[in-house]
């Protein structure tokens, strides 16, 4: 019994590591989608590895994913000298994906996926990356490049990560007018720099965004437990007076994510259509289930 319960909890463990390292795939395809089918073609760059990469090969004609690989192999030697070998591992598969799908997808997409609209082209190509980079920072993946330059100027210089970060995206995108010698392929450069940024953090956001419910209702041991079976989260019952009419009440406290919303409210309608619910939005919860505490 002991040994059948072992692999059946390392069975969910591989399960669930298979479809969050499919996410990241798919994280990773749209990032490259993104640059090959929008940004590429209309000759726009933006920050990163990649835009140092597009640089070259509007300059030099080097393609994208050759450039890509050498600048994040030199990146991820100094990260293994100045972090550690464990550090850098996880950044290897994704720059190993990126580089071999911005190679791929580049011998087929000539032309822009949008004709005659680069600042839709803009715009599209931003979101497409923004969501793909998301998608990978949710689920933990990494996409190595400027990340690691931010990382050792936050360690040696003491500037933020973030402020590393757009330095060297806004150096980057400067850097293109040696390129085109002109100012409007830096405006776009900077108009995906914005558009990738917000889109990462509506992505980060929606998947952390977590509720909280108040509900009470005399029925509250059967909500409670159809809570736990239907939504798989648990729930806490604590004591109260309604002041009103003196008398006591329980009220179950349940913490969900935003997407349980209507299935919670669904299980209380079904059993108590006259319970009272309050619902609010949390910034974070910290825990098993939810995010874990740093």
């Amino acid at each position: 019994m002991h040994n059948k319960k072992k692999i059946t909890i390392n069975r969910a463990v591989v399960l669930q590591e298979i479809q969050d390292q499919s996410i990241i795939l798919a994280g990773l395809i749209l990032y490259s989608l993104g640059w090959t089918g929008f940004l590429l073609p209309n000759e726009i760059t933006t920050g990163g590895t990649t835009g140092i990469a597009a640089i070259i090969f509007f300059g030099a004609k080097i393609p994208v994913g050759i450039t890509y690989f050498c600048i994040n192999g030199i990146l991820l030697l100094l990260s293994i000298k100045i972090f550690g070998f464990k550090f850098s591992f996880k950044t290897i598969l994704g720059v190993a994906i990126i580089g071999s799908l911005l190679s791929f997808l580049q011998l087929y997409l000539k032309e822009p996926l949008v004709k005659g609209e680069p600042f839709m082209n803009c715009i599209l190509g931003g979101v497409l990356c923004g969501t793909g980079l998301g998608l990978v920072f949710t689920y933990k993946g990494s996409t190595g490049g400027t990340d690691i330059i931010a990382l050792i100027l936050n360690k040696y210089r003491n500037i933020s990560v973030g402020k590393g970060l757009l330095i060297c995206d806004v150096i980057i995108i400067l850097s293109s007018y040696l390129v085109f010698h002109s100012i409007e392929k830096i405006v776009y450069g900077l108009v995906v720099m914005g558009v990738t940024s917000y889109t990462v953090d509506m992505v980060l956001s929606g998947a952390r965004q977590s509720v909280q419910f108040f509900i009470f209702s005399d029925k509250y041991a059967e909500i409670a437990d159809t809570i736990i079976k239907g939504v798989h989260r648990g729930c806490t019952v604590l004591d109260g007076v309604g002041w009103y009419t003196k008398k006591p009440v329980k009220v179950v406290v349940v913490l969900a994510k935003k997407n349980e919303s209507v299935v919670i409210f669904r299980i209380v309608k079904q059993i108590d259509s006259h319970a009272f619910i309050s619902q609010s939005s949390v910034i974070g919860v910290y825990g098993e289930g939810f995010l874990q505490i740093k």
